[in-house]
C-alpha cells in the first residue's frame, strides 16, 4: 500500500517546471566528420552543401553528423569505412536550440516522445521500431526505435507550433571495455546530428599541431 508521503513525493516530481533560461548550450563546438573522398572534395573544394543522412537507423534521427570535439574517432571511421579514400571535414557549430540528451528536461521530452510513437503504431496497426545489435557482439548500433521517436519529436513540435529544435546532442558508450570490469569504453563519444545548417559557421581542412609548439 502507498503511504501519504510516498503520495507528495510523486506529487512534487510531476509539478517539476523546467526553466527555458538554460537550455541553450553557451559555446560553440569543434565537429569532426568522416566520410569518402569524393564527398570530401565535393564539400571543401566545390562549397557544396553537406547532405543530411535519413537513414532509419540513425542514432540521433535525420540530419548531418559530427562527432564533437574528436578528429581521431572521425578518422577512425571514416578509415575503417573506406579505406585510403577516408576524409574528415572540420566544422565550427553553433548547437543553437539543441535537443540535448545529456540534459535531464530533454529526457522527458524523448519519453513524450516514445509515448505518441507507441499510440500511432497502436492506431495504424503497425510495428514499433526496434533497436539491434547489426552484427555487434558489444554494442546496439542499429537505433531505429532510437530514430524514430526523435523523428516524432520534431513531427510533434512541427504539428503543435512549437520552437523546432536546430540540432541533436548526445553521449554514447560503444566499444569494449578499456580494462576489466570498467564500465568506461573504448570508443565512448558524443555525436551531434545537425538539422538546421545554419548551425554550420564554417567547414575546414584539419591540420596536424606544429610540435615546435606547445598546444594553446
Amino acid at each position: 500500500m502507498e503511504t501519504q508521503k510516498n503520495k507528495s513525493v510523486r506529487v512534487e516530481c510531476v509539478n517539476i517546471s523546467f526553466n527555458k533560461m538554460y537550455s541553450k548550450i553557451p559555446a560553440y563546438i569543434f565537429g569532426f566528420h568522416g566520410c569518402h573522398e569524393s564527398v570530401y572534395k565535393r564539400v571543401i573544394y566545390d562549397n557544396k552543401p553537406m547532405i543530411k543522412s535519413t537513414n532509419n537507423y540513425d542514432w540521433l534521427g535525420h540530419g548531418i553528423y559530427f562527432w564533437e570535439n574528436s578528429y581521431e574517432r572521425a578518422a577512425e571511421w571514416a578509415y575503417s569505412r573506406y579505406g585510403k579514400d577516408g576524409k574528415v571535414i572540420g566544422a565550427f557549430i553553433d548547437l543553437g536550440y539543441c535537443l540535448d540528451l545529456t540534459d535531464y528536461e530533454c529526457i522527458h521530452t524523448i519519453k513524450r516522445g516514445y509515448d505518441i510513437l507507441v499510440d500511432l503504431c497502436k492506431a495504424l496497426n503497425l510495428d514499433i521500431p526496434k533497436n539491434k545489435s547489426g552484427g555487434s557482439k558489444t554494442d546496439i548500433l542499429v537505433r531505429n526505435l532510437d530514430c524514430a521517436v526523435i523523428q516524432q519529436v520534431h513531427e510533434n513540435n512541427n504539428i503543435s507550433g512549437l520552437k523546432e529544435y536546430d540540432s541533436v546532442r548526445g553521449m554514447f558508450t560503444e566499444g569494449k571495455e578499456i580494462f576489466p570490469g570498467s564500465e568506461i569504453k573504448e570508443k565512448t563519444h558524443v555525436q551531434v546530428c545537425i538539422i538546421n545548417p545554419n548551425c554550420i559557421k564554417g567547414l575546414f581542412v584539419p591540420k596536424e599541431a606544429d610540435l615546435k609548439y606547445d598546444l594553446p
